[in-house]
């Protein structure tokens, strides 16, 4: 069986689980937007690296799922508040949740999301339930300071390269990187290799995050999910960017600079002049190299592990082939 094949049977599991598990109650308006966002796809990236771990540790991946539904859920929690701070009218190309009903609906679905994580660790024996939580409660006050970060980073010129890491290891690296622990504390992994896990799935979840902010500029329309250069319009700091301002040309920085300071009329103007600067700058190269370096990171992680080479080289190929996406 392919890598693919397996990554689609962990994700029509992980759904089955989903579906049987968040019943529609009363009151409607409470769970309707909840079983809404939980229905618009997505990759199931996360919890798809729970049950793979589970199982790469000699784990059964239905003893993972109700783990991995709390960071699925979690997840999407994050993105209904995430969307309403950045009053965003599309998510996954379909109406967000606060466009669809209103922003009160928004924020208490959301809450009772968070809550509704916690419960799905109930199912676990005491001993690990304690290891769960308290991995998923560091994580979730990570990601929390993750987005105070990114907001804060609107408004200041003086971000740093360093910074800008720092804010997506928290926004998005850490959840990656506690999914995978979680699939080997599931699995009664050592507690040194269930570290290592986590080490792994944060320098991919990086390098992720990084060719995320590459194909926002340079990905193909059809096949990435969101508005090619949209993080530009919305002048998102990105590494792209950071980058720029240190490689460029006096000239080129002020440019750049002055194109982050309007809100430009005409969009597509202002995504190519940026995306010629990303260019000029070698900013492109340096992205590109960065994503190599925490790839190669996240496999260095895997030499140290006590399970057998063909469970490594499944997590190499997973950790290539998200390298490899355009989408």
């Amino acid at each position: 069986m392919s890598d693919i094949d397996i990554i689609s049977q962990y994700r029509e599991q992980f759904v089955t689980h989903l579906k049987a598990r968040t019943q529609m109650t009363e009151p409607r308006n409470l769970y309707e937007p909840v079983h809404y966002i939980l229905g618009l796809g997505g990759k199931r990236l996360r919890p798809i690296l729970t049950l793979m771990t589970a199982e790469v540790f000699g784990g059964k991946a239905k003893d993972a799922m109700d783990a991995a539904l709390a960071i699925e859920m979690f997840h999407n929690f994050s993105l209904v508040h995430d969307d309403i701070m950045d009053d965003a009218p599309l998510r996954r190309g379909k109406t967000t949740v606060h466009e669809k009903w209103d922003l009160n609906t928004g924020i208490l679905s959301g809450d009772a999301m968070l809550i509704l994580s916690y419960q799905f660790f109930e199912s676990y024996p005491p001993e690990v339930f304690k290891k769960l939580t308290s991995l998923f409660s560091k994580t979730a006050i990570e990601v929390c300071e993750g987005q105070q970060y990114d907001v804060d980073f609107e408004t200041r010129d003086d971000v740093t390269i360093p910074e800008y890491l720092k804010m997506i290891e928290y926004k998005t690296s850490v959840l990656v990187a506690a999914a995978m622990q979680m699939g080997a504390i599931i699995a009664h992994a050592s507690d040194k290799d269930a570290e290592a896990m986590y080490e792994f799935g944060r320098n991919l979840g990086i390098a992720f995050q990084l060719q995320d902010d590459y194909l926002d500029a340079f990905g193909d329309p059809k096949t990435f999910g969101k508005q090619v250069g949209g993080d530009i319009m919305e002048n998102k700091k990105t590494f792209l960017y950071l980058k720029s301002l240190e490689k460029s040309t006096k000239e080129d920085q002020e440019s750049l600079m002055h194109l982050y300071s309007i809100k430009s009329k005409d969009a597509t103007a202002k995504v190519e002049a940026v995306k010629g600067i990303f260019k000029d700058s070698g900013a492109v190269e340096a992205t590109q190299t960065e994503i190599e370096a925490y790839t190669r990171k996240a496999f260095e992680v895997l030499e140290q592990l006590t399970i057998p080479e063909t469970n490594k080289e499944l997590l190499r190929k997973f950790g290539e082939n998200l390298m490899k996406r355009t989408v």
